[in-house]
């Protein structure tokens, strides 16, 4: 079976919308083969309403991102698409649209219409062309409909698609199938360590990539198969922040992101953290302060100088012409050209960080964390604070001084019309939802833009006198991991120190994955654990919860200096997906949540239309899929993985396991063919065909390869198994858990 192919060119959400034809989600056209298509439409002058409608559908379909298909039979190019007619295979690729006898439509509405320049050229029948600007009808061309289906037409089959008038959609889009995946196969194509990724906005295999440090690389991208690691020259970042980034556990550069029009106007954003003690241009305002009801004075100890640290996110430029930089982009200026945004943070952890721009709006959207320490001021809740929101900025117009210094703004930008305070007078102009703990990583759907999901980090509670529980699954972890002693996780592992203390990242040190704290009833009963990982569909003005909720559940916080949110003052939003802790493997333990995409990709058709996530230990994987579709209601399965015996780079493995050790999964990512990757402590991997791991997949084209087959341990040999070095450590990020 061929596989079904994307026409040439990766399709992407066009950079100026379509006017004529309707493909603004994923589309093989740009704005200048739109106008193309709307000048030989008019060209036709179709008087007949009906007959118009189809034939602009048909011309249309050159943007459809299966139109290489649809275009092509036997490798050779078609004027128009195949035409659904009634022969519908069994197992058709397609949904049932292709029942839609398409071919018999178009001829009876359009075969007495008179068409110049019919795309319906006698050339499809082998005959001389018609003179220029001639009007023809259908039945001038052809004798009869099944003369014309016969040539023009064509059945939906395994291995094809066909246009029934709409936008194709094929059947593993549905996720209706009776073989779930069986598992996920990856392939390492990097050893290094990276938190961020972002796709070129040019569309080509080119991505930027960038560390917890502060530096960014553009990078080109390896095809599927083809057996190359990663180009990436470590020794020429794109971008080098680290004078500016405060790096240590909690801290560094959390997010990076490009302007939808990047590839025109060099305009690049980065989001981080800085210390005002080492930086003098790192000052912002606190956000603990009274228009919140928070004394900076009086928070706790563990607060590390309150606001000394701040969240910033900042713009810089390609060097070079606006011409360069639509083909090679060398370097970009470390000279900021403008400070987006800067708060300062009252406690050392839970701040989130990531940047995105919004794929339909094209505004820049911030999520942010509670600041950490429980949320003892109930910043989530309060909706003057810009603490466990999600915010929304326009970074296109930018206010002058005295705008900003009238409005209240946090820096260079302006607020949208349609944020939500329109509504809702007592939200802060930049929120676009609220009530979060810890977004950790979220994404737009490629194939539907509204599906915004999000990952929110849980808060983790154990007993004061359990303290071996809490370090039971560290020392599981640090075992299968190839580490002697322990990683920080609760008290024991802190050498008997008070757990939430900032220790630095470094060789032998241990370090804090988690604040673990004491809960206890009259009587000293202790509370059970809420430990529930979740994933969100944000809406605007949406409330999450937190921390009146914590996933589904009600949350009794130990310390409120900055008072409650009632139960009923609020309509919380609960999560469509997740885990406890106590669903991942008690041996190993869990972490955090690491949100990821939906696979929007056809290297895995079997995978199509999943929502992936994990967990950070990077040992537990998830899919999540809609049934049905469009309903928001998400059945989730643990998935298998393995990693392919032919990958680029050898994939070293845990001791004891046949899984790949990732390390510490810090993130998922995209390219511009919608493949995912997996960003790790360990490297970077990307998810190839499963039948490279011998998993089977129903939909999947077989490629015939001798050195096909998951990678399996040899007995009595450790040459494959994971031995962390200083530079698998060197990033591990805990930031977003404490």
């Amino acid at each position: 079976m061929k596989r079904i192919l994307y026409a040439t060119g990766t399709p992407l959400p066009p950079k100026t919308p379509l006017v004529f034809c309707n493909y603004n989600g994923s589309s093989c056209c740009d704005s200048n083969q739109d106008s193309k298509i709307q000048k030989q439409f008019e060209s036709m002058a179709v008087s007949q309403p009906a007959c118009a409608s189809l034939l602009k559908s048909i011309l249309c379909s050159r943007c459809d991102p299966f139109s290489a298909e649809l275009f092509t039979i036997k490798t050779v190019p078609r004027q128009v698409p195949v035409l659904c007619n009634s022969t519908v295979s069994s197992n058709s690729s397609q949904t049932n649209q292709a029942n839609n006898n398409f071919c018999e439509k178009v001829w009876d509405t359009c075969q007495n219409v008179s068409v110049i320049n019919s795309p319906f050229s006698p050339l499809l029948q082998g005959q001389a062309p018609t003179p220029a600007n001639s009007s023809n009808k259908l039945t001038d061309i052809w004798q009869s409909k099944s003369d014309f289906c016969n040539v023009v037409g064509g059945p939906s089959l395994k291995d094809s698609v066909c246009f029934n008038g709409e936008k194709v959609r094929v059947n593993i889009t549905t996720n209706s199938t009776k073989f779930p995946p069986n598992g996920m196969c990856l392939e390492k194509i990097s050893n290094g360590s990276y938190l961020d990724m972002a796709a070129h906005t040019d569309g080509s295999n080119r991505a930027f990539f960038s560390n917890q440090k502060g530096q960014i690389w553009l990078a080109t991208i390896p095809e599927i198969g083809s057996g190359r690691g990663l180009d990436l020259d470590e020794s020429n970042p794109f971008l080098d922040l680290t004078d500016e980034v405060h790096f240590d556990t909690q801290f560094g550069l959390m997010s990076i992101a490009l302007h939808p029009n990047f590839a025109e106007n060099g305009r690049f954003f980065a989001s981080f953290n800085c210390d005002k003690s080492e930086n003098p241009s790192c000052a912002g305002r606190c956000a603990c302060n009274s228009d919140v009801n928070c004394d900076p004075s009086k928070l706790p100890r563990n607060a590390a100088e309150p606001c000394r640290h701040q969240t910033v996110i900042a713009e810089y430029t390609v060097n070079g012409t606006a011409s360069s930089r639509a083909s090679v982009i060398p370097v970009a200026s470390p000279v900021e050209k403008r400070r987006i945004f800067t708060m300062g943070l009252p406690f050392t952890s839970h701040h989130g960080g990531q940047i995105l721009f919004g794929p339909d709006d094209g505004y820049l959207y911030f999520m942010m964390g509670d600041g950490g320490g429980e949320d003892p001021y109930n910043f989530a809740q309060n909706k003057k604070s810009l603490l466990g929101k999600i915010m929304r900025f326009d970074v296109d117009k930018i206010p002058s001084e005295s705008e900003i210094a009238k409005l209240g703004l946090w820096g260079n930008y302006s607020i949208p019309s349609d944020n939500p305070y329109v509504e809702d007078k007592d939200l802060q102009p930049e929120i676009w939802a609220l009530g979060f703990s810890n977004p950790w990583r979220c994404s737009f759907d490629a194939e539907r833009p509204s599906y915004f999901m999000c990952a929110d980090v849980g808060q983790i509670q154990y007993a004061k006198k359990s303290p071996e529980k809490s370090c039971r699954h560290t020392k599981q972890q640090a075992k299968q991991n190839g580490k002697k002693e322990p990683l920080a996780l609760g008290w024991c592992a802190h050498n008997g120190k008070k757990p939430g203390s900032n220790v630095p990242i470094s060789i032998g040190n241990p370090l804090p994955i988690k604040r673990y704290r004491r809960r206890k009833r009259e009587g000293g009963a202790v509370l059970p654990p809420n430990d529930f990982e979740e994933v969100d569909i944000i809406t605007k003005n949406g409330n999450y919860g937190w921390r009146v909720y914590e996933g589904p559940t009600l949350y009794t916080p130990e310390e409120t200096p900055g008072g409650n949110t009632s139960v009923n003052s609020i309509k919380p939003i609960f999560p469509v997906m997740g885990y406890r802790h106590s669903d991942i493997n008690m041996n190993t333990g869990s972490a955090s949540i690491t949100g990821g995409f939906f696979y929007r990709s056809t290297t895995d058709p079997c995978l199509y239309g999943s929502y992936l996530y994990g967990d950070l230990y990077a040992q537990d994987m998830f899919a999540g899929v809609e049934t049905p579709e469009n309903s928001g209601t998400f059945t989730t399965k643990k998935i298998s993985f393995a990693c392919a015996k032919d990958s680029p780079i050898p994939c070293t493995l845990i001791p004891g396991s046949s899984l790949p050790a990732l390390g510490y999964l810090f993130s998922y990512a995209q390219d511009n063919n919608n493949d995912i990757y997996l960003l790790s402590s360990s490297g970077v991997y990307r998810l190839v065909p499963p039948s490279r791991c011998n998993y089977t997949c129903e939909y999947e084209t077989k490629t015939t390869s001798p050195s096909t087959g998951p990678l399996t341990p040899t007995r009595g040999s450790n040459a494959n198994t994971f031995k962390p070095s200083s530079k698998t450590l060197f990033v591990l990020l805990f930031l977003f858990l404490v």
